[in-house]
């Protein structure tokens, strides 16, 4: 079984509600699929690529290597086998650094700050035409989840949007540690540039793990906790993670379109009709995006219906 490939070009030609109901799919019985002729350059990708594995090379590599836990996961190269489990239990074999709007960016290569202003650009317009997408499925009005997102008014009360630049170096002991721990994402869209050569990102469905496999210049996207909580249940947020391999050195550059700290979020009234399981029209309870960021902070890699609760608990 393997993840949804859709070609996002045919939402625009005589298979536009074949499509539809493909990225439907995607959303409700995976959280999970693939977008190829989505409309980003591919020059613009494999200058992403250049200038980000350059970055490693250049700024972070070195940094990684000397870092608290490579020397840990060497200390425990020469142990008995079964005696050091516990202790990189809550650790990920990653490399990662945030870009933001307004904070500092790598410097080197020259052309990394050019490249990846234009690749967050292109990215943020993508995102907000997934949720369009997203809008007409559920049967809400066009930019009704952007307008949730914002915390009010005005510019600066908008969405907001990152991108997290990660990679997983060779790992010499995978059994020891894993790439990145297993967890839903917290907030709305998001929209990943993976490695097209070492695969390693993993995603749960009916209990059992199933690669996302490599695919050159395709953007993997995937729903977090806002659009399941938006959608009444409907997209669920899927768990996954990363596995740490002994070879290759994985790329993974991960964009975010999440709700504004002060939005609130809560099931689309027009969704209430559809009730759960339980026989409950709302699902989940309504909160400040702000309240569930706290409690996700502490518990992201937990399970993710309490984290609902305790922040419904601040209303």
């Amino acid at each position: 079984m393997a993840i949804s490939v859709i070609d996002m070009s045919k939402l625009d030609g005589e298979e536009r509600a074949e499509t539809m109901a493909k990225i439907a799919n995607g959303c409700e019985e995976w959280g999970f699929f693939q977008l190829i002729n989505h409309g980003i350059p591919v020059e613009l990708l494999e200058r992403v690529k250049k200038v980000c594995s350059e970055c490693f090379k250049l700024d972070r590599e070195k940094r990684f290597n000397d870092s608290a836990l490579v020397q840990l996961l060497n200390g425990l190269l020469e142990t008995k086998k079964g005696e050091d489990q516990e202790q990189l239990k809550n650790t990920d074999w990653e490399d990662v650094f945030t870009l933001l709007d307004d904070n500092e960016w790598p410097s080197q290569p020259l052309e990394f700050k050019e490249t990846m202003r234009e690749y967050r650009t292109e990215l943020k317009k993508l995102a907000e035409r997934m949720m369009e997408i997203m809008d007409e499925n559920l049967g809400l009005e066009k930019g009704y989840i952007k307008k949730v997102f914002c915390g009010g008014e005005g510019p600066e009360h908008g969405p907001f949007f990152g991108t997290k630049v990660s990679h997983y170096p060779p790992c010499p002991r995978p059994d020891r540690v894993i790439g990145l721990r297993a967890h839903t994402d917290a907030g709305g869209v998001i929209l990943l540039f993976q490695d097209d050569q070492v695969k390693g990102l993993q995603v749960l469905k009916g209990g059992e793990w199933f690669d996302v496999q490599p695919m050159a210049n395709a953007i993997v996207i995937n729903t977090g906790d806002q659009i399941e909580v938006l959608s009444n249940g409907r997209y669920k947020s899927a768990w996954h993670r990363v596995l740490a391999t002994p070879d290759g050195n994985r790329r993974s550059i991960a964009s975010f379109y999440n709700p504004a700290l002060k939005a609130t979020i809560a099931p689309a009234p027009k969704l209430s009709g559809q009730a759960n399981e339980n026989g409950d029209a709302f699902a989940y309870p309504k909160f400040v995006f702000g309240d569930y960021m706290d409690v996700y902070a502490e518990q992201k890699f937990l399970p993710k219906e309490p984290r609902f609760q305790a922040a419904g608990g601040h209303e």
